[in-house]
This record gives C-alpha cells, structure tokens and sequence, in this order.
C-alpha cells in the first residue's frame, strides 16, 4: 500500500470550499488528499466528501476522510485518519476492512507503539511546532523530539510510515527527511498561500531530492 510523502489536508475556509482546496493542491501534483471537515452536520459534510472524491478521481489522487468513518464508508472512499480522541482504530478496521487505509495520530512513543499494534497504515506525528490549524495541541515536538522519538521507533523494530505534521514550512523538508520521517502534512502553509498549486508543487520536489533516508519509513 503506498503512502505518499505529501498529506495535503483541507481546511474549513469562508472564501474557498474544501473540493476548490483540493483542486488546486492537485494541480500542484498532490496525490493524497485529507478532506478535514468541522462543525458540518452529517448530510452536508457526505456532500462535501463527494465533491471532494470527485476531484481526487479526476487526479488520480488518494482520498483520506479525517475523522469520520461512516462518510469513509458510505462513499467509499480510500480511508480514513483518526485523531487520537476519535474512533479506536481497530474499531474502524472492523468497520471499514482489510482495503481501506487507516491512519492515526501520535504525540509519543506509546502512540506510536499502540498504532503499530493496532495495525494502522501509516502514523502522523506532531504537532511540531505551533499551529492555528488545530485547536488543542498536544505538546509541541520540535525536531530533537522527532529525532529521538525516530530512534526509538527504529530500536523497537516499529517500521510504519510515519508522517509529521503541525507548522511545517518549506524549509522543514529535508530536516524532517533527513531525521527519519516518511513524509509530512501540510495544510493552511497551502490553503493561504497566494499560488497554492505552485507551493504544492515546490513541496513535492522537496520532497522527492535524494536525502531522504530510510529511519522508520
């Protein structure tokens, strides 16, 4: 099962909808999309879903609903990330099956070690560092945080992908490769950006130079 290196996530924005957020992320060459829905009752957030799923179709691209399971399963789509006050993940895998993607987010080291065992996909890690995205933030990581953490992941023989996430700018990218990470997530760096598929599309090339190196994926 292939984890991309770039999550985009959406965000709820007054001037633009979740699906325009996609779209252009997509232009940019984002192939995996996190449609990151709040304070949406449940009709109008599946509208939201498939409109979005629309889009990611169009581009080939993977599409993750983020905390909501039942949406992931009614429209089918490729999975579904869970925070770490959202549904057990191996609730979710009863639900949702074998073929959909799971993930799930970590703060510390027993995070990580209860999604591995719980079997999820892929792993986001973070905040870290500060961010407006999100309201109540775990405690912020930093990159000797991420470094160590990454250790001790390698030591334990946990080798899930693991993604960071919370604040993370352009100039982060090899940092963050470099230390061990599979990949990051990005939201409002995009979504408010002037050009957000040409952002996109820098994230992406940074993330593709050859310093990436293998720690726990």
């Amino acid at each position: 099962m292939k984890i991309s290196k770039l999550h985009y996530i959406t965000q709820d924005l007054a001037q633009i909808p979740h699906w325009e957020q996609a779209r252009l992320a997509c232009e940019g060459g984002a192939d995996w999309v996190q449609l990151r829905v709040k304070n949406q009752d449940f009709d109008a957030w599946k509208q939201t879903a498939l409109k979005t799923q629309a889009i990611c179709k169009a581009f080939g691209a993977t599409l993750i609903i983020n905390d909501n399971v039942q949406i992931a399963k009614e429209i089918q789509a490729d999975g579904v990330h869970l925070g770490k006050t959202d549904a057990s993940p191996i609730e979710a895998r009863a639900i949702l099956g074998e073929n959909f993607i799971i993930g799930g987010t970590s703060n510390t080291f027993e995070d990580l070690a209860f999604l591995h065992e719980a079997k999820v996909n892929y792993i986001g890690l973070g905040p870290f560092r500060f961010t407006k995205t999100k309201q109540n933030l775990s405690p912020i990581l930093g990159l000797e945080k991420y470094q160590s953490l990454l250790t001790k992941c390698k030591i334990a023989g946990l080798n899930l992908p693991i993604v960071g996430i919370g604040g993370v700018l352009l100039s982060d990218v090899e940092d963050l490769l470099l230390a061990g990470l599979h990949g990051i997530a990005v939201s409002s760096v995009i979504n408010l950006a002037e050009k957000p598929s040409e952002v996109t599309s820098d994230f992406m090339k940074a993330l593709n130079e050859k310093y990436h190196v293998e720690h726990c994926k």
